[in-house]
């Protein structure tokens, strides 16, 4: 999967043609032509033509040899997003099956939310009931999101946070959950870079240090296992596999470690044809070197969930240091490149293995379809995004049935939670657990390699409603409250109406403009229930707070209610403004800045993001302070209330102006003797006055160094950044935000 080389269409469609039909390739031709036509016109940030992204994303999807429809899903994935293109056009020029695809992958763009949080939530639940349905919307995603961060670069700072932060916290754990190591690794290894770019680039330069040494060494060892499987007539790839920064950064962040402790940045990995020359190549390997004590994992005679097979081992290798090796066949090494995509049933000319047939794989992933039962118990959208991370991205258990099979459980879970997963009744109907032969509480930790046994009694009354807090995973606790649910149905219904009717009152609204029938119905719609009966009986079994019901049926009159009051609250705010007419007008020539359609306004430059003349600049009025004035992107401005405030001001002309503004500088470099020095000087020849500096270096030897200059504008700014970024060894530098 090449990341730096920006593909054509005809080099994608090319590379499809190798896998798929001629039928099949003029459908995702007919796809691109399709979203080149509907993006005409539109650009990226970078200023690429905006069809370059989808046809990266195709490629991507076709790398992995996706299905036609997939890879046409790739091609259309943001024309429904960014184009006046509709979902029923794209299924009356395709099929049901695309616009279903592009359709889990849009974002809820017309429904406006409380907060940007929110709304990120419920486009991620949209994403993950969808991807439920179909894993191949996640596919979609990923190759999405992969390519928007290989061309980070081109968005602001607090952009590039965002988004590596949300990588690294749902679409990496996504990508390793379904076994495609080759898309993890490269967008946790890209947003650790935006992430902590002074660690990133601080392990760049530690690995390229000693890479030959290493190499030379790795390359010795790979030289003895050769000759060893040579001699017992075993064929076998055999290759380096270097430790991605990723994996290192949360070594040493976890572990404590410097860069020079870490042992284990190479990895021997062998490849061979068959399973049984795979555990011949681990004899061989702890023939010539001592193993590891608990370092031996076999992940082929007990799989990992997104379908990993591979043995591990750890030996003391020639030098004495530790020495990883990873052994399967070419099979395995499919499915751990390329996870879910190597098996998937709609991929044409390659059958799954006999020992592997579709329904199994099913089976293997009926976790993902836990997904609609969270999404149906799940209070808001946020709630879901929560138990989603508990359940799918937390590290987990690996236990026993008494049979031997194995149940993979999140890290933390008790027994109950092992009950509910082998089956609903016998969660219901148990009365205790054994633990490896032992009786033990049910408040029990489970740990990896358990044999759970449950005890069972058909007199059982039910689960207890401690057991909703015992247990830990959401799978368990929904199918507890279901119980509940269906056992006082009548009693919760009235319990339910009379918390909410009581809960409506306390809020001082009048209960007759709230229990409108258009009200019930989009409450009962928002919560996805069936009918007012089953939400009341949900409130009735705290499944769902009166509060929650509450806030959706006040909704509408709150909204009306806080829209006047931040109109009368402006109207007063511009009164008070206006009255120190004096004071404003010597103000306003002293900042530079003309307020549109105002006269005699107090003007200031707002501190916490100290704009400079060339900065987009929007005003702020301020109470009985005037308008304050901000950068458009300072983060102060993008609040519901800054919208309501919000003034057109523009600088004055700035070009002969020799007023001077305060900026803040932040400056990341590795640290060495002189540096600065070197900082101060390169300063100083730009004939810029510098008010305040401090520095100081933490122990992986990064230098923070804070600058207070005395700029003109934007452009001046820029050349003294230029002229600091051309220093050696200097990391970043940035403007700071108060």
């Amino acid at each position: 999967m090449p990341k730096d080389k920006v593909l054509t269409a005809e080099e994608v469609i090319q590379e499809a043609t190798g896998y798929l039909s001629d039928e099949h390739v003029a459908f995702i031709r007919k796809a691109y032509e399709f979203a080149e036509k509907a993006h005409e016109g539109q650009y990226r940030r970078s200023g690429e033509a905006y069809i370059i992204h989808p046809i990266q994303v195709a490629g991507i999807l076709v790398h992995l040899e996706l299905d036609a429809e997939t890879i046409a899903g790739g091609f259309l994935h943001d024309v429904v997003e960014d184009t006046p293109v509709t979902i029923e056009e794209l299924e009356a020029a395709f099929n049901a099956e695309v616009a279903m695809l592009v359709d889990g992958v849009t974002k809820l763009g017309k429904i406006k939310y409380k907060s940007k949080q929110a709304q990120q939530a419920e486009n991620h639940r949209k994403m993950f009931v969808a991807m439920a349905k179909d894993m191949r919307v996640i596919l979609i995603k990923l190759a999405d999101r992969l390519h928007n961060m290989r061309t980070l670069k081109h968005l602001s700072p607090e952009k590039q946070r965002r988004i590596s932060n949300e990588t690294l916290e749902i679409f990496a754990p996504l990508a390793h959950r379904l076994g495609i190591s080759t898309i993890k690794w490269e967008l946790e290894d890209t947003a650790l870079r935006y992430m902590n770019p002074q660690q990133y680039y601080r392990i760049v330069h530690l690995m390229k240090q000693k890479r030959e040494e290493r190499e030379s060494y790795i390359g010795d060892v790979m030289g003895e296992i050769r000759s060893q499987l040579h001699d017992i007539h075993i064929d076998a790839d055999i290759f380096g596999r270097p430790k991605h920064l990723y994996s290192i950064y949360r070594k040493m962040e976890h572990q404590h470690k410097q860069f020079n402790e870490i042992y284990d940045l190479l990895a021997v990995r062998v490849i061979v044809k068959s399973i049984k020359d795979c555990y011949a190549v681990l004899g061989v390997i702890h023939t010539c070197w001592k193993p590891m004590p608990g370092r031996f994992k076999d992940y082929i005679a007990m799989p990992k969930l997104n379908l990993y097979q591979s043995l591990h081992t750890t030996v003391i290798g020639p030098k004495g240091d530790p020495l990883e090796v990873q052994i399967r066949t070419e099979e395995m090494h499919e499915i751990a490149e390329y996870g879910i995509a190597a098996h998937w049933a709609y991929k044409e000319g390659k059958q799954l293995q006999a020992n592997n047939p579709k329904k199994s794989f099913e089976e293997k992933l009926t976790w993902f379809r836990e997904i609609l039962d969270f999404q149906n118990e799940s209070e808001n959208a946020e709630e879901f995004m929560e138990s989603l991370k508990l359940d799918l991205f937390s590290d987990m258990v690996y236990v026993f049935t008494p049979k031997g099979d194995v149940v993979e459980l999140p890290s933390g879970s008790v027994p109950i939670d092992f009950a509910y997963r082998v089956h609903t009744e016998v969660g219901n109907h148990t009365v205790g657990a054994k633990i490896n032969g032992k009786m033990e509480p049910l408040e029990y930790k489970l740990k990896n390699g358990d044999i759970v046994e449950m005890m069972t009694s058909k007199h059982s009354y039910g689960p207890s409603q401690d057991w909703v807090k015992l247990a830990q995973t959401t799978h368990a606790r929904n199918k507890i409250k279901q119980f509940f649910k269906k056992q006082r149905r009548e009693e919760n219904v009235a319990k339910g109406k009379e918390l909410v009717e009581e809960e409506v009152k306390q809020s001082g609204f009048d209960p007759k403009l709230i229990f409108t029938p258009e009200n019930m119905r989009k409450a009962v719609e928002k919560f996805n229930f069936t009918s007012e009966e089953d939400m009341y009986a949900a409130v009735g079994y705290q499944g769902i707070t009166a509060a929650q019901i509450t806030t959706r049926l006040t909704e509408t009159l709150r909204r009306q209610s806080e829209k006047q009051e931040a109109i009368d609250k402006t109207i007063e705010t511009v009164k008070m403004a206006n009255a120190s007419k004096s004071a404003a007008s010597s103000r306003k020539r002293d900042s530079g800045v003309r307020v549109e359609g105002v006269d005699n306004m107090l003007v200031r430059l707002s501190k916490c993001c100290n704009p400079v003349p060339g900065d987009e600049i929007i005003g702020y009025i301020t109470k009985g302070r005037g308008v304050s004035v901000h950068r458009n992107d300072c983060p102060n401005m993008q609040t519901e209330e800054a919208q309501t405030r919000k003034l057109q001001v523009d600088w004055e002309n700035s070009a002969t102006s020799a007023k001077q503004y305060h900026v803040d500088l932040e400056i990341s470099a590795f640290d060495r003797h002189g540096l600065m020095n070197e900082v101060l000087q390169a300063v100083n020849e730009t004939r810029t006055q510098i008010t305040a500096v401090d520095g100081k270096s933490d122990r992986n030897k990064i230098a923070t160094i804070h600058l207070t200059i005395l700029i003109h504008n934007v452009g001046h700014l820029r050349k003294i950044v230029e002229r600091i970024k051309q220093i050696k060894d200097i990391y970043t530098v940035t403007r700071m935000l108060q």
